[in-house]
């Protein structure tokens, strides 16, 4: 480890528990050496196995999400496939025969797994050979074996949820990237001793109820089914008569003080979800100054991390950021606030780690919702360590985002393990308890509304616009259909048609096979995942992604000359591309057309793109931002415009939002227009409709709005099934599925 600055190196590998891994487990109580019977009639594990998998495939072919016990049925199910596969394997009992009978019979129940995880893509996780396994996937394996007639070692009948402690290493790669800043050596050098915890933590409530009961899932729908109506927010404390939180010559809003004021009342854990542009920066501030939660670290883009530096300096001026750049020599480690970007955190793990913070905030929370992830991974192993040396355990912790959720409920996740909500995926004591005092199972209707208001009453606060900020302008989404009818566009239209050929010919395969179980639609959703899959994986041909490229590339110079006559009769417009060359297009149209314009990317430094912003904002003459979509489109403030040009669309509604929302957001004064720039006859107009279908998840979920959660798979996912839905149009059908095509596909 390079550097001097002592101290134990950070936590990576996250908390573990018992599991069993490519026909075995981690626990020695669960290790099996047993046989089992090798009959190939209906005696046996094999038959109970297939008789469990078409439960859960029945449960499946209804087109909803499988329900928390047929999961954990799910999970035990591709355990003991596996643990069976093995066995037959190395069984020298069996004959050549009798073992390929065995694997040919596991092979039809692993075939219907895989056709039940791809209309439940959520089911996916769980065929991963190293997902943990929870008590109840324990006792029912065990009751399977047992049932099977499998001779069960008398070690594998206990069931334990002891959890495997952390390694405190680095990887050798990651531990080779560390940094120890001249500053921070100083830093530790002042402060040796680990502060002691103060406080012991209360004692966790009896699980009595609950115990046997895997929650996580239920947890997850309570909230995907809007459970009881009304939006995601905590009870708040009432307005003070007077505001003593807010610095000389700035004023917060009403707001703004509420979620302040429940910080002041003790409150430490909160995921601060109010819509874009309600001044979620300052509130964590504020909050961490009322909380005393200092020295606080923030992890943000980095697009924002000047922004966030400049934040302290309005909001709490009294105290001191630091932003770290690169290896951080720059860095000032005695200073209130350390600011780093998600990029470089992976360089500073450990030295941060001994920091000895009192807060943590995550910017752009949503950043973190792919677990697998490292990103996610150093965040939560951060969170961990702070709550460990945090006098008392329990340090301010606030995770913001304006769109918690992307594609799927899933998503919030990560985030309630950052927040300390979760323990691996069961609830953590203190939301437990919670849910123990509902007195209700999830085998309860009421259950779900109770359990949703659990959650919420840790710290989900949610906010909108037109609730809390009703002298905000409204603002407007308006397509604007172009015709490609030039050479170009023909070429696009043709690859759409070869696309949906390519797509029905694999449709017509698999329906010819005799092996497609299911409705027309889920044959259809699965001929599409597997287009979708192998289109991720591809490094040259036609794909969906190719094509909606090349869509944004033939509309660039259509957006540009639209966006150029914004600027003359309005004012100035912020010019959104996913593509780097899209952009480089629209620039080049701008220079020509006489227009004084500004780029703001992700490969610019920060203090380039804090110049640009500048720029836009304070200068006159400057009349375009041109800004990357994945860049941009989070935590800036470009109200300077009130038009917004969207070139090319977005997979997500959530980043469509955000970067709409980089406009429409406090201190704005007039009304604000999206111009979507939409390719007609192309899929550029079904993925513009996906968008804005997806945004009933977020409404349902946070708002507690009755809205149509619409499908949970990806834009990509069902505008492949759209265009694979339009080229079956076009032939025949065998009279079965026609009879049933139309309804299905609407």
């Amino acid at each position: 480890m390079p550097g001097d600055g002592g101290g134990s190196p950070i936590t990576i590998t996250c908390r573990t528990k018992t599991m069993f891994v490519g026909g075995h487990t981690t626990g020695d109580a669960l290790s099996r050496n047993g046989s089992r019977r090798t009959t190939l009639d209906n005696s046996g594990l094999i038959p109970i196995l297939a008789r469990k998998v078409r439960e859960v495939e029945t449960k499946a072919v209804t087109g909803k999400k499988v329900g928390p016990t047929n999961r954990t049925k799910f999970q035990v199910i591709a355990f003991l496939v596996r643990e069976e596969r093995a066995r037959v394997k190395g069984d020298a009992a069996l004959t050549d025969q009798q073992r390929n009978e065995q694997l040919k019979r596991l092979d039809g129940v692993a075939t219907i797994l895989a056709k039940t995880a791809a209309r439940d893509t959520s089911l996916i996780a769980l065929l991963e050979v190293d997902q943990a396994a929870s008590p109840v996937a324990q006792k029912m394996r065990r009751d399977w074996l047992l049932e099977s007639g499998a001779d069960v070692d008398p070690e594998d009948l206990i069931i334990t949820t002891e959890t495997a402690k952390a390694v405190e290493v680095l990887s050798p790669a990651l531990a080779e990237k560390q940094v120890l800043p001249t500053s921070v050596k100083a830093k530790l050098r002042a402060t040796p001793f680990i502060q002691p915890v103060l406080g012991t933590a209360a004692a966790p409530a009896p699980v009595v109820r609950l115990s046997n009961w895997e929650l996580l899932s239920p947890l997850f729908k309570a909230f995907e089914q809007g459970a009881g109506g009304g939006s995601a927010c905590m009870d708040l404390p009432a307005l003070p008569r007077y505001d003593r939180l807010s610095p000389k010559g700035q004023e917060l809003m009403p707001h703004q003080i509420q979620f302040i004021e429940s910080v002041r009342h003790g409150h430490r854990t909160f995921l601060l979800a109010d819509e874009p542009g309600l001044g979620k920066t300052a509130q964590s501030l504020i909050a961490a100054s009322v909380a005393g939660a200092f020295p606080l670290l923030a992890v943000v883009p980095n697009v924002v991390k000047m922004n966030w530096a400049r934040e302290v300096e309005r909001w709490i001026p009294g105290r001191r950021a630091t932003v770290i750049h690169g290896d951080g020599q720059d860095v000032d480690a005695f200073a209130d606030v350390i600011i780093v970007n998600y990029e470089v955190l992976d360089r500073h793990l450990n030295w941060i780690a001994e920091m000895g913070f009192k807060g943590m905030v995550v910017d752009e929370a949503h950043f973190i919702k792919n677990l697998a992830s490292q990103r996610s991974k150093h965040v939560l192993a951060l969170a961990e360590r702070i709550c460990q040396r945090t006098p008392g355990g329990n340090p301010l912790r606030i995770a913001l985002t304006g769109t918690p959720l992307i594609n799927d409920i899933d998503d919030f996740r990560a985030i309630w393990r950052f927040l300390g909500w979760l323990e691996g995926d069961v609830p953590a004591a203190a939301l437990m308890a919670k849910l123990e005092a509902t007195g209700l199972t999830p085998a309860d209707k009421d259950f779900y509304a109770e359990a949703r208001a659990a959650v919420v009453s840790m710290g989900i606060v949610r906010r909108r616009k037109i609730d809390v900020a009703k002298d905000l302008p409204s603002k407007r989404v308006v397509d604007l259909p172009v015709e490609l009818d030039d050479e170009f566009g023909a070429g696009i239209r043709e690859a759409e048609a070869e696309l949906g050929r390519r797509l029905a010919d694999r449709y017509r395969r698999m329906v010819s096979s005799g092996n497609a179980t299911g409705s027309t639609r889920e044959l259809m959703r699965l001929v599409a995942q597997q287009e979708l899959d192998e289109s991720k994986n591809a490094k040259t041909g036609e794909n969906v992604f190719t094509m909606v490229r090349k869509i944004g590339q033939a509309k660039a110079g259509l957006a540009a000359d639209y966006a150029a006559q914004l600027a003359r009769s309005v004012g100035k417009v912020v010019f959104f591309a996913k593509h780097i060359d899209v952009m480089d297009q629209a620039e080049r149209a701008f220079t020509a057309a006489g227009l004084k314009h500004v780029s703001i990317r992700g490969d610019q430094t920060t203090p380039a793109r804090q110049v640009a912003i500048d720029a836009f904002n304070e200068d006159e003459s400057v009349a375009v931002a041109v800004c990357s979509l994945t860049a941009a489109g989070v935590g800036l403030n470009l109200q300077a415009s009130s038009n917004v040009v969207l070139a090319e669309l977005s997979w997500t509604s959530a980043e469509q939002t955000q970067a709409i929302d980089r406009v429409h957001r406090i201190g704005q004064e007039v009304p604000v227009t999206a111009w979507r720039i939409i390719a007609a006859q192309t899929i550029d107009a079904k993925i513009a409709e996906l968008i804005d279908s997806k945004q009933g998840l977020a409404a349902r979920a946070l708002e507690g709005i009755e809205l149509d959660a619409g499908s949970q798979d990806s834009v990509a996912l069902d505008a492949l099934i759209d265009i694979l839905a339009r080229a079956l149009s076009h032939h025949e059908l065998n009279a079965e599925l026609a009879g049933s095509f139309a309804d299905e596909v609407a």
